[in-house]
């Protein structure tokens, strides 16, 4: 299969290169740069140029692929409602060159979309379209071009991890470096699932092979990590205390990811696991947290 996949130089997309290329398949990578352009060609794809706001470029590479997979996204939180309308302009983009067709197209969201009760694990089978995360505009978006005849389906994310990278928990390390703290909210019970980028990387694969159009998909290894022990682990990494603050202290100590940090959101991937066969494998956050270079910045 010809896959076109943005993201492709990202933290996951990196990953899924040669996971898709080891598979047998070969990969159309998109990119906004020369340099992203030489590592894609080294890693054995063939590099697209565009970029997000360039919509053609993603008509075109999605007419030249038997399935796309978007992993793409602008993670400036401080202009985040507005990526997340992008993101819903990008998908519908693309999608409007796969309509009637059987090629798949597979889409990011997060967890906290499957979530049902509260303090149980979030389900693949649920969909919150009230919630307050502008992110659901990929998941509506998806709705909308399944509607009009594409096959659509939905890989929803936890904290991607390795050793350097790690979610929304680097920056919590950022934030914990430049003031000396490293800190939770409250008594530090809730909770952040999480996975190793490998097993993520695979689990897309496994995905858009698969080619079950409406599908969700958990990309879970660990339901859920208190945030007490990423706290924890963070401090002896940074060899700085760690400290409980009430929800009223935590926006001026965390700034943009106060908005995240006390949320409990432990996720389920049961299904996911029976459904495509994907059992992970890779090291858990807390590992590859201990495993940090804590003095590179």
């Amino acid at each position: 299969m010809k896959v076109f996949l943005t993201g492709a130089t990202g933290f996951i997309g990196s990953a899924i290169v040669p996971e898709l290329i080891n598979a047998g398949h070969q990969v159309l990578g998109l990119t906004r740069s020369a340099a992203g352009a030489q590592s894609l060609i080294a890693a054995g794809a063939k590099a697209h140029r565009g970029d997000l706001e360039d919509l053609e470029s993603l008509r075109q590479g999605a007419a030249q692929s038997d399935g796309v997979i978007h992993c793409a996204f602008n993670h400036d939180f401080s202009n985040f409602a507005a990526n997340c309308e992008l993101d819903r302009r990008v998908i519908e983009a693309i999608g409007s060159m796969l309509v009637g067709s059987d090629r798949p197209l597979l889409i990011t969201s997060g967890t906290g979309f499957g979530s049902g009760v509260p303090g149980q694990p979030a389900m693949e089978e649920n969909l919150d379209l009230n919630h307050p995360n502008p992110r659901k505009t990929s998941e509506e978006a998806g709705i909308f071009v399944m509607d009009r005849g594409v096959n659509v389906s939905v890989v929803r994310l936890p904290q991607v991890h390795d050793p350097f990278k790690q979610g929304l928990v680097s920056p919590l390390i950022q934030v914990a470096r430049e003031k000396s703290i490293s800190a939770y909210v409250g008594t530090g019970a809730n909770r952040w699932p999480a996975a190793h980028v490998s097993d993520v990387a695979r689990l897309y694969r496994l995905a858009l092979e698969k080619q079950e159009a409406g599908s969700r998909y958990h990309a879970v290894a660990e339901e859920g990590i208190p945030a007490r022990d990423i706290a924890e682990v963070i401090g002896r990494g940074l060899k700085v205390p760690v400290v409980s603050f009430s929800p009223e202290e935590a926006a001026a100590h965390f700034g943009w990811l106060s908005m995240f940090v006390g949320l409990d959101l432990p996720a389920s991937s049961v299904q996911t696991q029976e459904r495509l066969g994907w059992h992970p494998t890779g090291p858990g956050l807390i590992a590859d947290l201990e495993q940090m270079d804590y003095l590179a910045d």
